[in-house]
């Protein structure tokens, strides 16, 4: 059990560096212009503390002096925040200064500081004249860098601090004070003397207002992070939002005394209750007695209707109003509609927790009985839920049960699956405890786990569906007969595609097994064919063709092994046969994608539109998740990424609002944040793939989700993010399955990484590894990003491999296995075909080729990049292309291709590709900046490089220096040298140099 120690507040201020800013920029206001006031609201631990702390910090100049106001109200010490900020200015102005400011010495101040002397006897002007005084000081105060006095706990002012402050704020006029202001805004009840003068005081134009929200998801796991010095677990940060809703002293309080692991079932901690309850703790003893009925009743979003909560309740009209009125007076309950809600879920929690125990299962059981009487009093999609959670709170478990079936059908139907699951599993938990479940529900215990394990695959909760699924395999009989073989088929099935998502390699095998018991005339074959389908597309394989059952072949095939578009083929004329319409969309966009692969793009889109359409009208969103998804993937593979980007927006809007961001919208998110990469929008795709892991998505897509994130880092220039994302990776199993995409993923992040480090052996490796691993030509969705970035590890070890037989046969080898790539799969569309010419460029920098063979390569690289978004990859064949323009002799040229590669970097803030331009730029003495002369040409007939050799000879460097400068062997500078003194007509290196001087290279 992890249990947090106590680690205090967060050591950085989270979700507030807008208000902050907003004060600052007040402040700076105030003290160079004329006094203002801001008022700041918001409930009680949502931080308003803590941001007047740090804005205290941060203010610049004059003196900042708080006080706050006492709980004690009217019956306690008047003027309480501004005794303590005078007394503040006392201290730090000293007497006499202090006593200067006002006329005759600040007489009247000696009522609230005795210090100052005597009090003044009673008189009609006495407090007018306290008041101007007050101001007097204040005034004097910010003379000459301006004052800030901060007043906490505002809804605690007694009625002369009240005043005192529209007095200031109305007359401090033209002196440079800055007023700020914090309340309580759950506390002011509605005869609150707050509640009419904060509108009086909003209409001044010098005042202003900030209302603090809750902290989101994000800036929940972002404090949490910070207090514990380490990231949560995604699910621990939204069992932690779940329960706090975002109030940052409940996150503390959460972190400080729950059990991580199990946050969303932990009590509330002491400090959160003991506040939220002395609301509570003030009212009638009637009113808290409806308050602690309403904690039961609140099952709907901590929200109970009005009839219901009467009822129950059992009083009379107006006894009911009285005791409702105080607690919506005290902001204990607001109105909701036509019922209450209390103010935080954890003001509920928190009085339901405090019923003992008998009276605790006599109030739900009178909520549930009256659901039986009156069914009518909550909504008919709520009722069995409704009454399931009070008969099991009250020990009634044969109505639990059943009520708990019947809420799990309904949940079903509405596609609520997380709320489905958590119905059922209520029913498997109570199985065993009551006579005759069964009969309850009219099925047995496997048919019960056969929904909880679909219900745990559509709500994404993959590990509790393979252990469901594992159970309900478990209980089945070991008979033979037709139908003990069909329930085993479809939960294997089930699993299977639980398997894939955990990114399990048994998933195969589970879904073969299947296809092995499975009746094929039975309803639900055709869909298991198109699953099956799906993998052999995303893994690369073919199906022996007896595996399907004798005869049953539908399609014309000669073949002894089918493809993933032949077997799609079989699934579709199965499950068309049978009217299973949900596998005739995924049979569908399976074949769309295969077409988009082969090349036929609009022959896919229209299979995929249609598959998609189909899974709209049957209402099977996962199908539908998946086809956004794919057919997002072919149109950015075919150069319209602003369509795909458009799609994957619509995607993710409809994972929200079916509740499927967890399973399936993390789907789509990848393939958003895919598309965002390659577009060079890196920020925005940091930020949404963040998200996206805060989903806690299926493994394989959390996976792919910190490939992708380690990828954007690394073309930030971020290497401690990059760090970070390959030692989480390091342990990944899923991402070594037999899924081609899966492997290809993470080898380009490593391949990559590599590369940036200089190691060119290490890339060659994993590229080659890779290879060996998996069927590169099957994986149609990286196969030419991966290509290209193995062709360019295979360049970058060009020198490295000289005089290592060994590392030499690897690149010969990785070398072979690109052009079979390149010979015999063609680069349909146009971001493929761009990758394409990488590719033989690539390869042509490794084979040695002349300067003008390079340059050609790398300017059809450039051609075909520019028709392509893909922003990144065009200026990495830029950058290629000036160094061999440079080779060449063409400056210009060279010059040309850096600037348009440094403007994509900056723009997108690719800062590893914009250090590599710059270096470049450095080594061949050209300038970036656009109003810079053309540069000359290169002198005598030398080439860029052998220009740049011999401004390093001008300064005296080896051979071996210039091998490290120029990031070449010290073979290679050596040749460089010889052609110089050769083409100069020179006899040593030292001639040379002085050449060099003479044509200003020195």
């Amino acid at each position: 059990m992890e249990v947090m120690s106590s680690h205090g507040t967060s050591p950085v201020l989270v979700g507030r560096a807008a208000e902050l800013r907003t004060l600052l920029d007040h402040a700076h206001a105030a003290r160079t212009g004329g006094a203002g006031t801001i008022l700041i609201g918001g409930d009680a631990g949502v931080g308003k503390s803590r941001l007047l702390r740090e804005f205290a910090e941060q203010v610049p100049g004059g003196p900042v002096v708080a006080g706050g106001c006492l709980e004690l109200g009217v019956d306690g010490l008047p003027f309480a925040p501004f005794v303590t900020v005078l007394r503040h200015l006392l201290h730090e102005l000293g007497q006499e200064r202090f006593a200067s400011l006002v006329t005759g010495g600040g007489k009247e101040l000696a009522r609230l500081l005795p210090e100052l002397g005597e009090q003044p006897g009673e008189h009609r002007e006495a407090r007018n004249r306290l008041f101007e005084e007050v101001l007097r000081v204040l005034a004097g105060a910010a003379e000459p860098a301006g004052l800030t006095v901060v007043l906490e706990d505002l809804h605690w002012a007694d009625a002369a601090t009240r005043d005192l402050l529209v007095f200031l704020v109305r007359n401090l006029d033209t002196a440079h004070v800055q007023i700020v202001a914090s309340y309580r805004s759950d506390d002011l009840h509605r005869s609150h003397p707050l509640r009419r003068l904060i509108p009086e005081l909003e209409r001044l134009p010098t005042v202003g207002h900030l209302t603090l929200r809750p902290l989101s998801p994000e800036e929940v796991a972002q404090q949490a992070a910070a207090i514990r010095r380490r990231e949560l677990a995604p699910e621990q940060a939204a069992a932690l939002y779940e329960r706090t809703a975002g109030n940052p002293l409940f996150v503390e309080s959460f972190l400080d005394s729950c059990d991580l692991g199990d946050i969303l079932d932990s009590p509330v901690p002491s400090q959160p209750r003991e506040l939220l309850l002395a609301g509570v703790d003030r009212l009638p003893e009637r009113a808290r007695s409806v308050v602690r009925i309403a904690s039961v009743g609140a099952v709907s979003g901590d929200h109970v209707g009005h009839a219901l909560l009467a009822h129950v309740a059992g009083l009379g009209f107006d006894e009911l109003d009285e005791a409702l009125g105080a607690a919506v007076n005290a902001n204990v309950l607001r109105v909701d509609g036509e019922g209450y809600r209390f103010r935080h879920s954890l003001l509920r929690e928190a009085v339901h927790q405090e019923l003992l125990p008998g009276a605790h299962a006599r109030l739900h059981l009178r909520f549930a009985e009256a659901l039986e009487v009156r069914p009518d009093l909550v909504p008919a999609d709520r009722l069995a839920a409704v009454q399931a959670h009070h008969f099991h709170a009250a020990h009634e478990l044969p109505r639990a049960l059943s009520a708990a079936w019947w809420a799990a059908v309904r949940a079903g139907e509405a596609l609520a699956f997380a709320e489905q699951l958590r119905m059922l599993e209520r029913v498997i938990e109570l199985w065993d405890r009551v006579p005759e479940p069964g009969a309850l529900v009219d099925a047995d215990l496997v048919e019960v786990l056969r929904h909880a394990v679909m219900a745990a695959f559509e709500s994404g909760e993959f590990r509790r569906g393979r252990e469901l699924a594992d159970l309900a395999l478990s209980l089945l009989p070991d008979t033979d007969d037709a139908g003990t073989r069909t329930r085993r088929a479809v939960l294997l099935r089930s699993r299977g595609r639980i398997r894939i998502q955990l990114g399990d390699d048994a998933a195969m095998e589970d879904l073969l097994a299947a296809l092995d018991l499975h009746p094929p005339e039975h309803h639900g074959y055709g869909w298991l064919l198109a699953i099956i389908a799906r993998e052999l597309m995303l893994r690369g394989g073919t199906l022996p063709t007896d595996r399907l059952a004798a005869g049953m072949l539908a399609l014309d095939s000669t073949h002894c092994r089918l493809t993933a578009a032949e077997l799609a083929t079989e699934a579709l004329a199965r499950s068309t046969e049978h009217g299973d319409f949900c596998a005739v969309s995924d049979a569908v966009i399976t074949l769309g994608t295969v077409q988009g692969e082969t090349g036929d793009v609009e022959a896919g889109i229209r299979s995929m539109r249609r598959g998609i359409a189909l899974a709209v009208e049957i209402h099977e969103p996962e199908l539908e998740l998946r086809g956004i998804g794919n057919l997002s993937s072919l149109l950015r593979d075919f150069g319209r990424h602003h369509e795909a980007l458009e799609l994957t927006g619509h995607g993710l809007e409809r994972a929200r609002e079916l509740s499927m961001l967890r399973s399936k919208g993390a789907f789509v998110a990848l393939n958003r944040a895919e598309i965002m990469f390659e577009l060079g929008d890196l920020h925005e795709a940091a930020v949404l793939i963040d998200a996206a892991l805060s989903w806690s998505p299926a493994p394989l897509h959390a996976s792919l989700l910190k490939v992708l994130r380690g990828r954007v880092a690394l073309a930030r220039g971020d290497q401690a993010a990059v760090a970070a994302s390959l030692a989480d990776l390091r342990t990944d199993r899923v991402l070594v399955t037999g899924r081609v995409q899966s492997v290809m993923s993470l080898a380009m992040l490593t391949m990559e990484a590599a590369l940036a480090e200089g190691e060119a052996l290490r890339a060659l490796d994993i590229a080659l590894r890779t290879f060996e691993r998996v069927d590169v030509r099957a994986g149609a969705c990286y196969r030419w990003e991966f290509s290209s970035l193995a062709a360019r590890a295979l360049a970058a070890s060009r020198d490295a491999v000289a005089g290592l037989p060994e590392h030499a046969e690897q690149a010969a080898g990785l070398r072979r296995r690109l052009l079979d790539v390149h010979e015999t799969i063609t680069a349909h569309g146009p971001a493929r075909a761009a990758h394409h010419d990488m590719v033989l460029a690539w390869i042509a920098v490794f084979d040695g080729a002349a300067p003008e063979v390079l340059r050609d390569a790398w300017e059809r690289a450039v051609a075909s990049g520019s028709s392509t978004e893909y922003r990144l990859a065009h200026a990495e064949a830029l950058l290629q292309a000036a160094d061999a323009a440079a080779c060449c002799g063409d400056r210009v040229l060279a010059r040309e291709r850096l600037r348009s590669a440094a403007d994509i970097a900056k723009e997108f803030g690719a800062a590893l590709l914009e250090l590599r331009v710059t270096d470049l730029a450095r080594r061949l003495g050209l300038s970036l900046d656009a109003s810079a002369s053309a540069p000359p040409s290169a002198p005598a007939g030398l080439t860029a490089r052998e220009t740049e050799v011999l401004r390093l000879l001008a300064r005296g460097y080896t051979n071996a220096q210039i091998a490290t400068e120029l990031f070449i062997s010290a073979k290679t500078a050596s040749v460089h040298v010889s052609r110089i003194l050769a083409k100069l007509d020179l006899p040593n290196r030292g001639q040379a140099a002085a050449r060099a001087r003479d044509l200003g290279l020195g």
